[in-house]
């Protein structure tokens, strides 16, 4: 009897163990055709393989403003009157609906291609949508940011909560049932803070949060994509810049095709042709795109705080002033140099922080891990191949969100969030 009710115990750890594994959706029936994740990364999802999705006529939406940080208006340089308010995106309903918070990616405005996408999914479905700008976007450290030096997981996600705050005191008369929140990428990590914030603060009690895409050890994720920038390209010498050589591979492809046509289709079909972009250019690209948003950063970080790293701090600067020398200086840091040299002194005088690691841990999932771990209502959707992920992230995902994770075999870093399987995915999430 007593062998029978180990057995028993034994078999039911078992079942127990098998319903808390994530879902590894198998290559061979998931059908999403791009399997190289530098080419998904860049190309996403070939346009009829996208669900079908509203106009922009068709949705009734409009940009607002707010005034979080009134000193900017005085403190900041002419030429940054755009954003000296923070702009966002509201689509509304015509009637009583749950509504949903979009946070963008890596130095990502409000109206960044994923977030207009994301938009338009969410408002067919009949949800209100707000589309928030990156905290690491400059119009978000201009204009709602109060230290300007994003990269502090905890600091970016009470900025974020103001934000929220505010947008939802500057409609009082919107019908929201229900708040529901999302992010991709960075956005994602950004997400999982904000919603274990909103824990003690209370005033969203959102009711589900998906995390599309997250990095998992911050540091990594940025290690990884600034590595990219180092890559050895054949063709590229003292004579021809990358930038050239891309430029070339797609004047011909346009030459062989007798027409130039800037489509949505254009990344997926120039890669099937014979001018694609090989492993290591595209891997050159994605670097190169992370290091002008790490640019953008620094630059505007330094900038507001007067810290004379990038822009000398009594430096005249006007509408007619060129960018270009700071921009170049800008660009000569990669991420690892602006923790260094801005984050990590800001950290340190803020709080008894001291170390490097004791940073990353602290800006990183790991320090969620047993809120992660412990709620239902936060699910994350991520690929086995994304070019963000390092040895171990996936297995910390699987261990904390067990079958709240899904993890897709192909579509790199956030390739495949067009995808109508990843869609349909999200929306029926939701609805659960």
């Amino acid at each position: 009897m007593l062998r029978i009710l180990r057995f028993a115990a034994v078999l039911g750890g078992l079942i127990l163990s098998a319903s808390a594994l994530a879902k590894d959706i198998d290559a061979a029936s998931y059908g999403y055709p791009l399997t190289n994740p530098f080419e998904a990364t860049i190309a996403t999802t070939p346009p009829e393989l996208r669900p079908d999705l509203p106009d922009d006529q068709d949705i009734d939406q409009s940009d607002y403003t707010l005034n979080l940080r009134p000193e900017r208006e005085f403190t900041l340089p002419d030429n940054f009157w755009a954003v000296k308010k923070l702009r966002y995106r509201l689509a509304k309903q015509d009637h009583p609906a749950p509504l949903i918070f979009i946070i963008a990616g890596t130095g990502a405005p409000y109206t960044s291609t994923f977030n207009e996408f994301l938009k338009k999914l969410y408002y067919k479905a009949g949800y209100n949508v707000v589309q928030l700008s990156s905290p690491t976007s400059f119009d978000f450290m201009s204009a709602a940011s109060r230290f300007a030096t994003p990269g502090v997981s905890k600091e970016d996600a009470e900025d974020l909560y103001r934000v929220m705050q505010a947008v939802r005191a500057q409609h009082p008369k919107l019908a929201v049932t229900d708040f529901y929140l999302t992010g991709y990428s960075l956005g994602a990590l950004d997400a999982a803070f904000v919603s274990h914030l909103d824990e003690t603060r209370r005033s969203f009690n959102f009711k589900k949060v998906l995390l599309i895409n997250p990095p998992v050890n911050l540091y990594t994720s940025i290690s990884n994509l600034d590595k990219l920038v180092q890559t050895q390209v054949k063709g590229i010498n003292n004579s021809t810049t990358f930038y050239e050589l891309v430029l070339a591979k797609l004047t011909r492809y346009f030459q062989q095709k007798g027409y130039i046509d800037l489509n949505d289709a254009l990344l997926y079909d120039f890669q099937q042709s014979r001018q694609h972009l090989s492993n290591e250019q595209m891997a050159m690209l994605i670097g190169t795109s992370f290091r002008f948003s790490s640019a953008d950063i620094a630059f505007t970080s330094d900038l507001i705080n007067r810290r004379g790293l990038i822009t000398p701090p009594k430096f005249p600067i006007t509408e007619g002033t060129s960018l270009t020398p700071f921009l170049k200086r800008a660009l000569q840091c990669d991420f690892d140099c602006y923790l260094t040299d801005q984050v990590i002194p800001m950290w340190r005088a803020r709080t008894d922080g001291s170390s490097l690691l004791q940073l990353v841990d602290q800006v990183s999932l790991y320090a969620l891990k047993d809120y992660l771990h412990d709620n239902p209502k936060i699910a994350v959707m991520h690929n086995a191949d994304d070019v963000i992920l390092g040895p171990g992230d996936l297995g910390f995902l699987r261990k904390t969100f067990g079958e709240r994770l899904t993890v897709y075999p192909h579509g790199g870093h956030c390739g495949n969030l067009n995808y109508r399987v990843n869609t349909d995915a999200m929306l029926e999430f939701f609805r659960g």
